[in-house]
Parts: structure tokens; C-alpha cells; sequence
């Protein structure tokens, strides 16, 4: 089976980014996925795209959720990517 990936963008010191990485790590008890962190700080790129959006989740290309990241929004996003 194919484990699809969530790539969560973050940053350093950001409270916002520590709290969504607790959301996103009690969700992958119920629902199959690689985490992959990404500090927006390492590329250009990404800190243009994302800089004031972090935290960032994101499947498949397409943003799930991003800024406060909740854990029902975030259950509910995840089920309709991964089921």
C-alpha cells in the first residue's frame, strides 16, 4: 500500500507551528501518512510562498489546512485524502 506524504511547513520559534505538529502527530494514529517537516527558512521559495501562511499542511500538492491548524478540520481533510 502507498503511504501518502503530508508535508507540513514550519519554522523555528513559532507557537502556532509547534501546536499544528501535535495535531498532526495524534492524526497519524487514525489515518495513514509519511510526515515530512519543511522549515520555510531553508528555501527562498518557500519562505515566499508560505511565509506568512505557516503552519502549512499539505497533500498532494493541494494545502489541507494552514495558520491555526485544528484537529476536526484537519481529521476531516485527511480522511477525504486518504481514504
Amino acid at each position: 500500500m502507498f503511504m501518502k506524504e503530508l508535508i507540513f511547513y514550519t519554522r523555528r520559534q513559532c507557537g502556532l507551528c509547534d501546536e499544528a505538529k501535535l495535531t498532526i502527530n495524534l492524526l497519524r494514529d487514525d489515518f495513514p501518512f509519511e510526515l515530512i517537516e519543511r522549515n520555510i527558512d531553508e528555501r527562498d521559495e518557500w519562505t515566499e510562498r508560505f511565509g506568512l501562511m505557516i503552519p502549512v499542511a499539505e497533500m498532494d500538492g493541494e494545502i489541507l489546512q494552514y495558520g491555526q491548524i485544528d484537529f476536526f478540520t484537519m481529521s476531516k481533510r485527511l480522511h477525504e485524502k486518504t481514504r
